[in-house]
């Protein structure tokens, strides 16, 4: 099993519905090291920004997905996001959707 951090829309549940059929399993987590700027993608979708500051703190939620619900996600989040493996603060590792710099 994998998880995925949402810091953003993916929490909604119509949004939830609409890419993987289903609500997904989660709970709250925190990936430290990071900052959360509004409207950052689009000038309407949040981004986290890796800052390496234990110190900096986005809250979200850490869902249960399988490989093909990573693919649904990928599709939705476009390429202005990329997908890299961070821990969080529960000690749990989980995929975030970052900036895609490329």
């Amino acid at each position: 099993m994998e998880y995925l951090f949402s810091y953003g829309t993916l929490q909604d549940h119509q949004v939830q519905h609409y890419i993987f059929g289903r609500l997904l399993k989660g709970k709250t987590d925190s990936v430290l090291g990071f900052k959360k700027l509004e409207n950052a993608i689009y000038g309407r979708y949040p981004l986290v920004i890796n800052t390496n500051d234990p110190t900096d703190k986005v809250e979200g939620v850490a869902y249960e997905v399988n490989d093909i619900d990573l693919k649904k996600a990928d599709i939705y989040e476009t390429s202005a996001y990329k997908r890299q493996k961070f821990p969080l603060e529960s000690g749990d590792e989980a995929w975030i959707y970052i900036e895609n710099s490329n």
